[in-house]
């Protein structure tokens, strides 16, 4: 074949190529439109920015043909409805990001997806999610839910509580109005607290007001940008109720089965992306923010070692109480207490020791 006639011929090829891969292309990423509802305000902007990001991530993967749309806490239902948003087909919601402590009250297993009190760190906890069975256990629970999560986001170690008072003894517990969610709740009402439930946007307003004399947020960037140190004092520290601070993607079943294999596969990266975009913003943000709470004339405080000894001694006859009563949170707790057993030793000699060391040295 003549050099010329071959180039003419490819070249007829190359154009006619398209229009024949092209409907083979177009039914393995079909055009999709979701809504996301998310937990959190827009005023907090890592923990909604999170769920911007993975939207965008996933829309920029897809070339646009798979888009969710992101609302914030209220826009669509109230942020600790968002998992029921997903569940129910009473609001048109194909997904949510949210921690899933919010909603213990449906499964008490669904506390190991955010972190359990007095459980695993961040890190650990996202090893145990990732490769020692801690995502089959949850989702074996959402699935009852028609839910499927996948990890989305990581806040790290928070802070522990903003208090009106200080906390000196564990008699300073009992009758202490306190806002807090989740497990946490029953732990503190089993040391004589009263736990309070109640939206982020009233937190500030009910401290100024006497409605409660302590509440849990999350940590100084957003802790300030709330506002928190204009209603209290004292910042206690740390969150034994929820160390890990793990968010979740969670899906309806029905829509997450329905998705093509490719795209499942980019939600999950745009979701493991967003577990390193959150732990480093938090990273880069949470210093500054307390070093200017502390100018400004916050009190730091670290919780009363016998305070902490009285709320673990309560957290381990909770769980114990669910555990011998329901056995898929036995079988949770098991499983992330013999994880803890397996880590702690290395932890020990490897950033716990090179954390105190350079402390030491500084």
């Amino acid at each position: 074949m003549k050099r010329r006639q071959f180039l003419q011929t490819g070249a007829a090829a190359a154009v006619a190529a398209p229009a024949v891969a092209a409907p083979a292309i177009a039914q393995s990423a079909p055009e999709i439109k979701w809504r996301l509802t998310s937990s959190f305000p827009k005023s907090l902007d890592v923990l909604f920015g999170t769920a911007q990001t993975i939207c965008r991530y996933i829309a920029e993967a897809t070339d646009n043909r798979f888009q969710i749309q992101p609302f914030a806490a209220g826009e669509l239902v109230p942020g600790t409805q968002a998992l029921d948003a997903v569940t129910s087909n009473a609001v048109s919601v194909e997904c949510a990001h949210t921690p899933l402590s919010h909603y213990v009250g449906k499964d008490p297993a669904l506390a190991f997806g955010s972190g359990i009190p007095f459980g695993l760190n961040g890190r650990h906890h996202r090893a145990w999610w990732t490769f020692a069975g801690g995502a089959e256990i949850v989702n074996t629970s959402l699935k009852k839910l028609n839910a499927i999560g996948l990890a989305a986001g990581l806040t790290g170690a928070q802070m522990g509580a903003w208090v009106r008072k200080e906390i000196a003894t564990v008699d300073d517990l009992k009758g202490l109005k306190f806002r807090i969610s989740g497990m946490g709740a029953p732990i503190l009402e089993r040391v004589g607290a009263v736990p309070h439930h109640l939206p982020t946007s009233d937190i500030v307003a009910a401290l100024e007001q006497g409605l409660i004399d302590a509440a849990e947020h999350l940590c100084p960037h957003d802790d300030e940008k709330l506002g928190l140190q204009r209603a209290a004092k004292y910042n206690y520290f740390p969150s034994w109720w929820e160390s890990a601070g793990m968010m979740h993607f969670v899906v309806n079943l029905e829509k997450w089965n329905a998705l093509p294999k490719s795209y499942k596969a980019i939600v999950g990266r745009a979701c493991d992306a967003a577990n390193a975009w959150m732990i480093g913003r938090y990273d880069v943000l949470n210093p500054p923010a307390l070093r200017r709470l502390v100018a400004a004339g916050s009190q730091l405080r670290p919780f009363p070692q016998p305070v902490l000894e009285a709320c673990h001694k309560a957290a381990g006859e909770h769980h114990a109480e669910i555990a011998a009563k329901n056995a898929h949170f036995r079988k949770a707790l098991d499983s992330l207490n013999a994880f803890r057993a397996e880590q702690q030793p290395w932890w020990q000699v490897a950033d716990q020791a090179f954390d105190s060391a350079t402390m030491r040295i500084r």
